[in-house]
């Protein structure tokens, strides 16, 4: 594996323990991010190498990486790197943008003669750091099982869905729920605590029934404690629903509960809470 050289750009609270885990499988991993401080720090936790740019860093790659910020930040990272791949080589980007973007850089791929997947995950910050995310893949099944060997370094499961932006858009769907799920559970926080029960309690019975989650199961305790320091920030779902709301104008779906818990999570954005948790729809409601 130590032949394989695997370059990642983005060294954000994802990618960072992602780039991590690739290089502790025995990769030989080259990393950039925009602020060079981030990659410094990286190398003194793991074994590689760092470069000054998305370009330098994808020289001689077998797989370039990258997880960035959004829409503008994958073509300008994602094109700087293309420029400087060779024929044959892969380009995996594991940042959530629209499917738009995906089908735009697998155009631009094909022509060059390099494999594109778009692989948005799902797991949060803890996930990447224990290597328990979720991938959600669209692009050339061929090229999926060719790499799947590298991506499982920090998943629990990937799949391919289909052509390119069909990650994307399993990704959207994935927002979707969280959103609706999060916002039911506020509600029925709200109003426990209203009708003067012992919410934690009752967390404790009805997270063994029908009413389960993930979110009841690892946020309600917390959202019942005012804490919202727990990795994903409302910003970033804000960014996330509004392309989900883009592609359903698009594609005529109707996704009304997903418009009105935006702006719900846009009243949190005015109680300064942009960088709080995604679980933080009860504040709002206290």
């Amino acid at each position: 594996m130590s032949q394989t050289h695997v370059s990642f750009l983005g060294l954000g609270v994802m990618g960072f323990p992602m780039a991590g885990h690739l290089a502790q499988a025995g990769y030989a991993v080259t990393v950039y991010n925009r602020t060079p401080g981030k990659a410094s720090a990286w190398l003194e936790q793991y074994t590689g190498q760092m470069a000054a740019t998305p370009g330098e860093a994808a020289q001689g790659a077998d797989i370039v990486m990258m997880c960035v910020g959004n829409d503008s930040d994958v073509l300008e990272v994602g094109e700087a790197a293309l420029a400087q791949m060779r024929p044959g080589s892969v380009l995996i980007d594991h940042t959530t943008a629209s499917a738009t973007v995906a089908r735009q850089l697998a155009k631009q791929c094909a022509d060059a003669d390099i494999g594109f997947l778009d692989a948005p995950v799902s797991g949060g910050q803890a996930g990447a750091e224990k290597g328990q995310l979720t991938v959600m893949v669209g692009g050339d099944n061929s090229v999926y099982e060719k790499i799947k060997p590298v991506i499982d370094c920090f998943a629990r499961h990937s799949q391919c869905l289909g052509p390119s932006g069909s990650g994307q858009l399993a990704k959207m769907m994935n927002q979707i729920c969280i959103a609706g799920i999060v916002q039911g559970l506020a509600e029925a926080l709200h109003f426990g605590q209203r009708a003067g029960l012992d919410c934690s309690q009752v967390i404790d019975v009805i997270s063994k029934g029908a009413a389960q989650s993930w979110q009841m199961e690892n946020r309600a305790h917390t959202m019942l404690n005012n804490e919202y320091d727990f990795g994903f920030a409302v910003d970033w779902m804000r960014k996330d629903l509004s392309i989900a709301l883009d592609e359903a104008r698009r594609n005529g779906s109707t996704l009304a509960l997903t418009a009105l818990v935006d702006q719900y999570y846009a009243e949190v954005q005015k109680l300064g809470g942009g960088r709080w948790d995604t679980s933080s729809l009860l504040a709002r409601l206290t």
